[in-house]
């Protein structure tokens, strides 16, 4: 049996998780009345050089996804990391950089007008542009970009900084007029730029949190594009066109309303039907099908390699898993190649890839990514050799243990009961144990497993944050695997300071090695695709690598 014919026995992958989604709705004349349907706003707009949009009103709805089936803790970006806030918060903030949406990886200004690094490269300057006002009306200025990045870098007691570690380099941020921020740094650091770039870090108002360094968690007020309107928890989040924007002739649209949707299938329904204009995040190649079989030539299909990896991480402090012939053994096992073919078909997963996206300038070449275990396509001689390690080791046949996972069917569920028919087929006896969440990551953090099935998604692609999840476990929060490894700590240090990429890619190269061949800690099994199936419609939005990244809706309109 193959091994999509074996998860697709077990698992009928037509559903997907139970979870939200994102998606723009477009509603009917007679839904603008009020006839059953969630109303906010009237959307009319002129794109700069575009063709004008001709035709009657039209209203745009949301339906974010959050990724536990769950609202959000905060709408405080700074201490977030679920998509499912940043959906539909991101259009009520500005950034001081951010990617430029038409042409991914380019940084671009977005608070910021320009910037410049002193000749030591320790010091960036950054010039705040003019004239921007916070939706109370108030000004951005220098003070508001420094009280933002104080916060996030150096949180006051209390408050909550996810990405803290992000900024480990910064001694101190400067703002010695109102139209200029200097950071100054220790060291010098090659994804620093980048992470200013950040979708997460919205800009805040200093006086805001001067008043209550916690206020942004329950209340929501930034220079974005959209005015924030209304909240109702579990039902919908209203936003408003910010006609103050600091951007010329931008939001195209009016408004948006975001509506909260559990199941997947209403949300196909809606994209199928065309009441939905698209969902955002991505379906699988399943629902894309469904969906351009209904639209026809009305149907745009969008689709990348995706900035997210499903990877095994075992349990480096409990026998058998601390003997690295025992890790060798489980990913030799795994045929990524078939897998890759077969699970393509019915989800998410599909590139073969180590630590690093398939086809971003970090990753590995396929020759060399080939000589790694598990990732060659011999099949038989790795399993050949993944018994002998077995046997050598002293793990006898049959040999039982548990795969913990998150109760999501995909890409989780997917990737496990996938996993398990490959282990048992040298002769291992794994039980697939899905959890809820907050299990689940209980119990990966306090070592409660033998394996478990992990991910690791970025907003963009840099090695300082995919390499996270392989430092040591008492250096990274995000490492579950339970072990020291002060070679891999050291490297990261040293690649994080190379400007130069050429410089940087053999360390990376060295990184991968220990990591997923000498030693073999966790180990990844595919990357994702992102496929986002939508109305022709819709208009200057643009497909990345990233669901984090490009969704503030500045950019998009609605053609007749």
């Amino acid at each position: 049996m193959t091994p999509g014919a074996e998860v697709a026995r077990m698992l009928d992958f037509r559903a997907m998780n139970p979870v939200f989604s994102l998606a723009v709705q477009v509603l009917t004349s007679k839904a603008l009345q009020g006839e059953g349907a969630y109303v906010y706003f009237v959307e009319r707009v002129v794109p700069g050089s575009f063709h004008k949009i001709a035709g009657r009103a039209r209203r745009v709805v949301l339906f974010p996804r959050h990724g536990h089936g769950r609202a959000s803790a905060s709408f405080d970006g700074h201490r977030e990391t679920t998509f499912g806030m940043l959906h539909p918060v991101a259009p009520h903030y500005s950034t001081l950089l951010r990617f430029d949406p038409q042409n991914y990886p380019k940084i671009v200004g977005d608070v910021a007008e320009k910037w410049s690094f002193s000749r030591d490269g320790l010091a960036l300057t950054v010039t705040i542009r003019k004239g921007i006002k916070f939706h109370d009306g108030t000004p951005l200025t220098a003070q508001d970009v420094k009280a933002t990045y104080d916060k996030i870098i150096f949180p006051p007691e209390g408050v909550a900084s996810a990405r803290k570690a992000s900024f480990v380099m910064v001694d101190k941020v400067e703002a010695p007029d109102d139209l200029t921020v200097v950071f100054k740094l220790k060291h010098i650091a090659a994804s620093f730029v980048a992470n200013l770039a950040s979708p997460w870090n919205f800009i805040y108002s200093a006086e805001k949190l001067k008043k209550d360094p916690r206020w942004y968690e329950k209340n929501v007020m930034g220079s974005g594009p959209f005015v924030f309107a209304e909240h109702v928890a579990g039902s919908h989040w209203v936003g408003k066109k910010n006609a103050n924007y600091f951007i010329p002739g931008r939001p195209y649209l009016d408004g948006f309303r975001a509506v909260f949707i559990r199941d997947t299938a209403p949300r196909v329904a809606a994209v199928r039907s065309g009441q939905a204009v698209v969902e955002f995040r991505g379906f699988n190649p399943a629902a894309r099908d469904d969906i351009v079989k209904a639209l026809g030539n009305k149907a745009i299909v969008q689709e990348s390699p995706w900035a997210c990896n499903i990877l095994v991480t075992l349990n480096n402090e409990k026998k058998p898993f601390s003997d690295p012939k025992v890790r060798r053994a489980l990913t030799l096992a795994i045929d990524r190649n078939e897998g890759s073919k077969a699970l393509a078909q019915i989800s998410v997963m599909k590139y073969i890839g180590g630590i690093f996206r398939p086809g971003s300038e970090f990753a590995t070449a396929p020759a060399e990514l080939g000589k790694l275990p598990g990732f060659g396509k011999n099949i038989e001689a790795a399993r050949a050799e993944a018994k002998r390690l077995l046997k050598e080791a002293g793990v006898p046949e049959g040999f039982s243990f548990v795969l913990k996972n998150r109760n999501v069917r995909e890409p989780y569920e997917v990737t496990g009961v996938f996993v398990v028919d490959q282990w048992r087929k040298i002769g291992l006896n794994v039980t697939h144990t899905p959890l809820e969440g907050g299990p689940y990551f209980n119990d990966l953090r306090q070592g409660n497993f033998d394996a478990g099935v992990d991910f690791d998604c970025e907003f963009m692609d840099e090695p300082d944050l995919y390499l996270l999840k392989y430092l040591s476990s008492d250096k990274s929060p995000v490492n579950y695997a339970r072990y020291k490894d002060p070679t891999l700590d050291e490297l990261y240090e040293r690649q994080s300071r190379m400007l130069d990429l050429k410089d940087r890619l053999p360390i990376l190269r060295q990184m991968e090695r220990r990591a997923l061949s000498e030693q073999v800690y966790q180990f990844p099994i595919l990357w994702w695709q992102r496929v986002v199936p939508h109305s022709s419609r819709l208009q200057g939005w643009k497909i990345g690598p990233s669901h984090y990244v490009n969704q503030d809706l500045r950019d998009v309109w609605l053609a007749q």
